[in-house]
């Protein structure tokens, strides 16, 4: 009887140190994710592209997924292609964006895509104005983001 409660003590004080582990790298990834940054984004404005063509296409980037050594591997869509990207956003107001890729289907009116595909990776300045993030390259360039979840 002493052993098996020896063993019962033995497993419950591994489980719960497995558990404490596991809670510390979750609240260390928590205390990096900056929820002014990390949010779906819609696009808003762009080059000469009309606020109501940006909406029908459903023009949107996503940062809210898990950040891997300091970047945010995000997501894009313009309404056709899924499209992905590494992105360093740094205290200082600088964007860096690498790494962007896409789906390769082929669709009716790609020239949106096209477009943010050749801009968005040129993007070099960021900044977060209550509810909007602009992105902008280094001839001034711009596209700015309303945030999803507001209304």
């Amino acid at each position: 009887m002493k052993k098996i409660l020896l063993s019962f003590f033995a497993v419950l004080f591994l489980g719960m140190l497995i558990n404490c582990a596991s809670t510390k790298n979750q609240n260390n990834q928590t205390a990096t994710r900056d929820y002014k940054i990390q949010r779906e984004w819609m696009l808003v404005a762009f080059g000469n592209y009309a606020k109501s063509d940006l909406v029908k296409n459903k023009a949107k980037i996503d940062l809210t997924a898990n950040i891997e050594e300091g970047k945010i591997k995000g997501e894009a869509y313009m309404g056709c292609n899924k499209m992905f990207f590494s992105s360093e956003f740094k205290n200082d107001g600088k964007v860096k964006i690498s790494g962007v890729g896409s789906t390769m289907m082929a669709c009716q009116d790609m020239k949106l895509e096209d477009d943010f595909s050749k801009s968005f990776k040129n993007m070099t300045k960021y900044s977060v104005e209550g509810h909007f993030l602009t992105l902008s390259d280094d001839q001034g360039n711009q596209m700015k983001f309303v945030a999803a979840d507001w209304d």
